[in-house]
């Protein structure tokens, strides 16, 4: 079963709504570092994770990339999982776990070319998965573009990595299903696909992108 992530949160009616709607786990970006329009304080993240319900994932989505910054916002927002989205080396990753080996890790990788996939492997000691995303040089945005990437070189780094892996970027309810039946990732990471036009989540589409992925599992498994 691919497992689904609503990233972007910054409303507890939203985390509600993405979970009622089949998400696994929703993302709470904090700790900005690169342009973005998603970021809200950890108060606020904090907020969101207490109304959470059982069995529901939160991932604290930061462009912080050291330890000692990120290890006490984690803990005071009370997350199940950091999603590592700055320059976190895999000796970052290892100072993390050491502090809280209760939390999940995740790190994000750019996908622009077929060095993308030894990028990945050099995690592949440090964290609990990798995510694939699409950077926007030109905006300085490392995440949340609404660009998909090369989904040959995700799928390749999906057969390499030894991680699960989960697939980001450009996601929206007319393509998840494509990316899903190209790469075959542990589970899809969705932002931009699900925002309405006041920034904040659109109901209909996060419906119709639970929708879409449930459907793809139950046919292929």
């Amino acid at each position: 079963m691919v497992k689904v992530k609503i990233c972007g949160i910054k409303r507890t009616e939203d985390a509600l709504a993405a979970v009622r709607f089949g998400a696994d786990a929703i993302g709470l970006l904090v700790g900005q570092r690169h342009a973005a329009t998603d970021f809200i304080t950890a108060d606020e993240a904090t907020a969101i994770v207490k109304a959470l319900p059982p069995f529901c994932s939160s991932v604290l989505v930061t462009h912080l990339d050291r330890a000692e910054e990120i290890v006490p916002l984690a803990r005071s927002i009370g997350v199940t999982t950091i999603q590592l989205h700055g320059d976190s080396s895999p000796e970052d990753a290892r100072a993390i776990r050491e502090n809280l080996p209760h939390l999940k890790l995740i790190k994000a990788v750019h996908v622009t070319d077929a060095e993308s996939i030894e990028v990945a492997r050099r995690y592949a000691d440090s964290v609990d998965a990798i995510l694939l995303d699409t950077v926007n040089v030109a905006t300085d945005q490392v995440g949340g573009t609404g660009m998909t990437h090369d989904w040959g070189i995700s799928r390749r780094i999906v057969e390499t990595a030894g991680l699960p892996v989960i697939l980001a970027g450009g996601l929206n309810p007319d393509n998840v299903t494509a990316a899903i039946e190209a790469v075959r990732p542990f589970g899809v990471d969705v932002n931009s696909g699900t925002k309405g036009p006041d920034g904040f989540k659109d109901m209909a589409k996060l419906r119709v992108n639970g929708k879409f992925v449930r459907i793809f599992c139950s046919k292929f498994g």
